[in-house]
């Protein structure tokens, strides 16, 4: 049977997609079961790319994956120091390390969660700034690996309102569905879905309807006073002070130049030196 290794985040671990008995879901279940796949998933709340490589990537391996997932980068964005070539690197080694191992690869393209969290233009900006430079280096990686990569970032379906969870950082049950369907999709029209590579996969593409009731105003204002209290203020904690700190900065020194991280991206994942830049 082929297997699928999932790597990633919260939204991986299913976040957002929460079923009758209080687990979590989430697309890597949804997909699976469309494509017939044996589904290993390695995904952590909280994970940032260097946590993938270092703990998921030697599990993921273990399994010999046919089919892998690498969705990451949020957190990465969201949490001090933040550093794309680094990021960048540790998504390389991962990728790398998948592909040579046969795996078919999926990564993605993120959406900008400034515009998701309603966050006002100073403090949205830098954070959209860093979800740029995460996707830079993505799209850098996916391109020099061949990987099946959805651009979240640019769906316009990805920035509606119904396929966010209360908390405006997880999908919902739908915005799970969606990925699992642009997925399904990109595979599809990959060939991976017929022929010799899909011997014995039952694929059939996931709904994109949710099978549970959204959850009702009261039901997300209980969040907001229980659990949704304790992540403000753990987001108020840690994110708030560093977009501060970076809206701060981007006042006093303007943009970053764009140009010049393209070449820094490009270099680390090539792992060659940035014409005139000084270390």
């Amino acid at each position: 049977m082929t297997i699928f290794a999932a790597l990633g985040d919260s939204t991986t671990a299913g976040c957002g997609d929460r079923m009758p008995d209080g687990s979590w879901r989430g697309w890597a279940p949804i997909f699976a079961e469309a494509i017939g796949v044996r589904l290993h998933n390695f995904a952590t709340s909280g994970a940032r790319a260097a946590d993938v490589e270092r703990d998921q990537l030697p599990r993921a391996l273990a399994v010999a994956p046919d089919l892998a997932a690498v969705l990451i980068g949020t957190n990465d964005t969201l949490r001090d120091p933040f550093s794309p070539a680094r990021f960048a690197e540790n998504l390389e080694r991962t990728v790398a390390a998948l592909r040579g191992a046969g795996s078919e690869v999926l990564t993605i393209r993120l959406p900008d969660p400034g515009r998701m969290f309603g966050l006002p233009g100073p403090l949205a900006r830098p954070l959209a700034r860093r979800m740029a430079e995460i996707n830079q280096a993505a799209d850098l990686i996916a391109a020099r690996y061949g990987t099946v990569h959805f651009d979240a970032a640019s769906n316009p379906d990805s920035y509606d309102r119904r396929m966010w969870s209360v908390d405006r950082l997880h999908p919902s049950e739908r915005g799970h569905r969606f990925l699992a369907c642009s997925y399904f999709d990109l595979l599809a029209a990959r060939g991976f879905l017929d022929g010799p590579a899909a011997a014995g996969l039952a694929a059939a593409r996931p709904s994109p309807e949710p099978s549970s009731p959204s959850p009702t105003v009261r039901g997300q204002a209980w969040w907001m006073a229980t659990a949704g209290t304790q992540w403000v203020i753990r987001r108020s904690t840690d994110l708030l002070p560093g977009l501060l700190r970076l809206a701060w900065s981007e006042w006093r020194h303007g943009s970053p130049d764009l140009d010049l991280l393209d070449l820094e991206l490009g270099a680390s994942v090539r792992g060659d030196e940035v014409p005139g830049k000084v270390a």
